[in-house]
């Protein structure tokens, strides 16, 4: 199915499917652990997040896949497909992850993403972000997310989805060994 057909028929989007411009985001299958593997083992992909390790040891990518799929926890995490367009099956992966207890009742939670480095500098992180921003699925009121300093690209997909500058800090890269200074952003939702 074309995204020209679901433009027309957004009925015609699977349940749990976001239309995000040029691609979809939809839930992980087990499909990906192959195409997973290959771009979160790119250096360059696992020292711009957290918690990917790099090298990537064996087993990872599916261990994840599993993870997704259980969709157990408080995180929610989607695949960038773009094979309805005629582009890849994976550009990249984008997730939510709840902060606070429901008990709180804060409804904040925070937004992660990585682009495949073939599919860098395309927009495919800004659309991905403005249409999970819109969506909303976690019916967040607050969302926050955390840049690397050293990554303004991705600090730039924030401000132009309307997230505001709150702050520096630092967090752990699995990758790097090391802390690294971020910046820290937030939206504000109705």
């Amino acid at each position: 199915m074309t995204l020209d057909l679901i433009a027309t028929r957004p009925d015609a989007l699977p349940v749990g499917h976001i239309l995000a411009g040029r691609f979809v985001l939809r839930p992980v299958r087990r499909s990906d652990a192959g195409l997973f593997a290959m771009y979160a083992g790119d250096k360059r992909v696992a020292e711009a997040t957290r918690s990917i390790p790099h090298p990537l040891p064996p087993g990872t990518a599916e261990a994840f896949v599993t993870r997704a799929m259980i969709g157990k926890g408080d995180e929610q995490i989607w695949v960038m497909d773009g094979s309805a367009n005629g582009l890849a099956e994976v550009l990249g992966v984008i997730s939510l992850k709840r902060m606070d207890e429901e008990r709180w009742n804060r409804a904040q939670s925070e937004i992660s993403y990585w682009v495949a480095p073939a599919f860098w500098n395309t927009g495919f992180a800004s659309e991905a972000v403005r249409a999970m921003v819109d969506a909303n699925p976690l019916h967040s009121r607050t969302i926050f997310a955390e840049v690397f300093q050293d990554n303004p690209g991705s600090a730039r997909v924030l401000t132009n989805a309307g997230f505001q500058y709150l702050g520096d800090a630092e967090t752990f890269s699995v990758a790097r060994n090391a802390r690294v200074p971020t910046w820290t952003y937030l939206r504000k939702l109705g």
